[in-house]
């Protein structure tokens, strides 16, 4: 009996790491992410280029293998994209120019996040008008990252990932 109990606690172990693995690796994408958005709230362009740094790195060191199929196979449609942004944001300390590349970076990031569920958390995607851009934050107060002090409350949320 005692055998049968840890082969079954043996296989659960097994199956439940690698999900564990992938929910901590998409957590922190999701939390640079957010880093970097914030650096644009606040109008940092070398704030923001740090950060676009940190998620390359943690881009990079995702372990595809830990992922579900499904989620690996969405995972490698959406890396390039959110890499080519994110180099964009990091070697830039034009804070328009990362602003840019910010608009093509969120909407990649949501389209990723649909599939991939990176956290447990609330996940808002929010709208400027004014830019007709989206980005994605936790909270839900508005703080605008594509005009900052200049109109930190101008949008609103459009979708929230549960």
């Amino acid at each position: 009996m005692k055998k049968i109990f840890l082969i079954v606690a043996l296989i659960a172990t097994v199956l439940i790491k690698p999900s564990f693995a992938q929910s901590n690796q998409t957590q922190a994408l999701l939390t640079s992410y957010y880093d970097i958005k914030n650096a644009l709230v606040n109008s940092d362009a070398t704030v923001a280029a740090s950060k676009a740094a940190e998620f390359s790195k943690a881009l990079s060191s995702v372990d595809m293998k830990a992922m579900p199929t499904a989620d690996m196979n969405a995972f490698m449609g959406f890396q390039d994209k959110l890499a080519f942004d994110a180099k964009h944001i990091s070697e830039s300390k034009d804070i328009a120019h990362q602003r840019e590349h910010f608009a093509n970076f969120s909407s990649n990031l949501f389209k990723l996040a649909k599939v991939i569920k990176p956290t447990k958390a609330l996940v808002y995607y929010d709208y400027c008008p004014m830019k007709k851009s989206y980005w994605l934050s936790d909270n839900s107060a508005i703080k605008n990252p594509y005009f900052g002090n200049q109109m930190l409350t101008c949008g609103s949320i459009k979708e929230t990932l549960k």
